[in-house]
């Protein structure tokens, strides 16, 4: 069997980062031949042309509005033609995996929704909510309702534009956890762009030695502590030993995508 081709986009510029060490994780872990490449698309700006079959796009930091950078230019035209070649009917379809800063960027390309600057950083693990819709996603139909996520951002998507998303047939999955206690709009935290596009705006690749080592570091116990209290840092921290938790998650989402897409790439029957 030919092995599939990944493009995994590192957006992280070299800030330091579990993501990018996970993403490779679940890559290598697939049982199917796989063979990929790491494209440093912010500090080098590199960018995969279109030979390969799937494209992980990661999280990173700062303002995904920017958009005048070189690389932020070159991104974005490589999804456009990821997008045109889908529509063409006897292309053979080609993936692609959105996380957190690629996902924001996704939406504000297409003018999915509004985003915006949090009053303060999310970071922890936190429930995620499915919509109707996001019951039936093959992604996440083997995840309960509600399933946990890590999160870790400084901007976020609110206020989908319903007539926007039927215009390009995108479909809403899931939502932040409701928070009555504070005048604040839940996050949208997946969308199905297409068949073969879908992100997210948590870290489904996030994995619990990762996390580990972020709860170690006394920054990320005082943020965690300041905004959500002591005894929501010590849930947090008996999260990471429920496997129905974020390990549930790590090993459901990003390995689900790729499974799915070789069988569709393979032509596999399901």
């Amino acid at each position: 069997m030919e092995p599939i081709k990944v493009a995994i986009l590192d957006l992280y510029n070299n800030h330091p980062n579990q993501g990018m060490r996970c993403i490779k994780q679940i890559v290598e872990e697939q049982v199917f031949p796989i063979e990929w490449k790491v494209f440093d698309v912010r500090a080098k700006n590199e960018i995969p042309d279109l030979s390969y079959d799937v494209y992980i796009s990661s999280g990173g930091p700062g303002n995904p509005l920017v958009g005048d950078e070189e690389w932020d230019r070159k991104w974005t035209s490589l999804m456009d033609a990821i997008f045109a070649h889908n529509k063409v009917p006897e292309n053979t379809k080609k993936y692609v995996f959105l996380i957190c800063h690629s996902f924001q960027m996704m939406i504000n390309h297409f003018k999915l929704a509004e985003i915006t600057k949090r009053k303060s950083t999310a970071f922890g693990i936190f429930p995620v909510h499915k919509t109707a819709i996001g019951d039936d996603e093959a992604l996440l139909v083997n995840l309960p309702e509600p399933f946990y996520a890590v999160d870790s951002r400084d901007y976020q998507v609110i206020q989908p534009d319903a007539a926007r998303m039927e215009e390009l047939g995108a479909r809403l999955l899931c939502i932040e956890k409701d928070r009555p206690h504070v005048p604040y709009e839940r996050a949208t935290m997946g969308i199905r762009f297409s068949d073969e596009v879908i992100g997210f705006q948590f870290h489904p690749e996030a994995d619990v030695f990762g996390m580990n080592l972020y709860f170690q570091r006394s920054d990320k116990k005082k943020q965690v502590i300041e905004t959500h209290g002591l005894k929501k840092y010590e849930e947090m921290l008996d999260y990471l030993k429920d496997k129905n938790k974020i390990q549930l998650t790590y090993a459901t989402v990003l390995p689900g995508f790729l499974r799915l897409s070789m069988m569709k790439l393979r032509n596999f029957t399901f």
